[in-house]
């Protein structure tokens, strides 16, 4: 019973327009119609939006003439753009994907199905390497790696958290926060997904080249290290106790490290020698201790906080419903 329902909604998502398709863009005019074509032919009853993010060039102009519903976010950034349109579009199904090409529009009925059929939160479609032009190797090393970390810090069991390509149900986008300003939204997904604990799936999708003349808006260097700076981030706003708790552990360590030849001296002579080194270690110990209590207290804020945004995410599907 429960899979002929999750058939009919998705059944139903189809045929009453509900489904969104957001494409957020910057300078992507060459690629841009191409694109719309292809999720208006793959998804004729869907309205497709191209987010222009602050685009220099005739993005605008050329999604509006190809049929696309054109919202303009003058922050740049993906997550800006991103928030935007999780903030202003109402629907029960959201397709994401990238405006330049790369990702195969055909294969959004498909991931549609399986979200609605298994009752999803969030499908991922996990890039295959094709063609090396498309996935450079630095850049499956570093997803690679992300994941890794992503896994160790949150428990993921994403294995490509930089995927473009999603599709999302209503009550993931609107209880969503959106806090990432750039290409660490994916990132910020993801670990929405895993602390709130939502039924997630990745399914195998080819990723193509970019269109001839377009050019990738990813700096691999410089977006990496944003991302993990916002890994960092979203490790201490999510897990404050392991966070700040091994930041004191580390003080109370180095404390125990440095003390210990002092404490055999005073055994063996009677005498407290070494006295700065002494202050040290109280100073570190007052440190660790602090660390410690302000990772208890934020850890009692942050389970409030992932009350309340489970609650919304409740609420989302219950006020669609009704």
């Amino acid at each position: 019973m429960t899979k002929s329902l999750g058939t009919c909604a998705a059944q139903e998502s189809i045929q009453t327009g509900r489904i969104a398709v957001i494409l957020p863009c910057h300078n992507e005019e060459v690629a841009i119609a191409h694109v719309v074509n292809d999720f208006e032919v793959a998804l004729p009853k869907a309205v497709v939006y191209v987010i222009d993010n602050d685009s220099t060039d005739a993005t605008s102009e050329v999604a509006t003439e190809a049929g696309a519903v054109v919202i303009t976010e003058p922050l740049r950034g993906k997550g800006n753009a991103v928030r935007r349109a999780f903030a202003t579009i109402d629907a029960d199904v959201y397709v994401m994907a990238d405006g330049d090409g790369t990702y195969d529009a055909s294969l959004a009925p498909q991931l549609i199905e399986i979200l609605c059929k298994e009752h999803l939160d969030m499908v991922v479609g996990r890039r295959q390497h094709t063609d090396d032009e498309a996935y450079r190797r630095g850049h499956q090393v570093g997803n690679e790696l992300f994941c890794s970390l992503l896994k160790l810090l949150f428990g993921s069991k994403l294995s490509d958290i930089f995927s473009g390509y999603r599709v999302f149900s209503r009550r993931f986008v609107k209880s969503f926060p959106a806090l990432s300003t750039g290409f660490e939204i994916e990132t910020e997904m993801s670990v929405h997904a895993t602390s709130l604990r939502l039924s997630v799936q990745e399914v195998p999708c080819d990723y193509r080249p970019r269109m001839s003349g377009g050019e990738s808006k990813l700096r691999t260097y410089r977006d990496g290290a944003r991302i993990l700076m916002s890994m960092t981030r979203l490790f201490r706003h999510h897990r404050p106790l392991i966070f700040f708790g091994g930041l004191g552990a580390v003080c109370f360590t180095v404390a125990l490290v440095l003390f210990l030849p002092i404490l055999i001296a005073f055994l063996q002579t009677g005498l407290v020698m070494r006295m700065p080194t002494v202050v040290l270690c109280t100073g570190l110990v007052i440190t660790g201790a602090l660390l410690l209590m302000t990772g208890l207290i934020l850890d009692t804020t942050t389970r409030t906080q992932l009350e309340i945004r489970r609650l919304l995410y409740l609420s989302s599907a219950s006020d669609r419903d009704g």
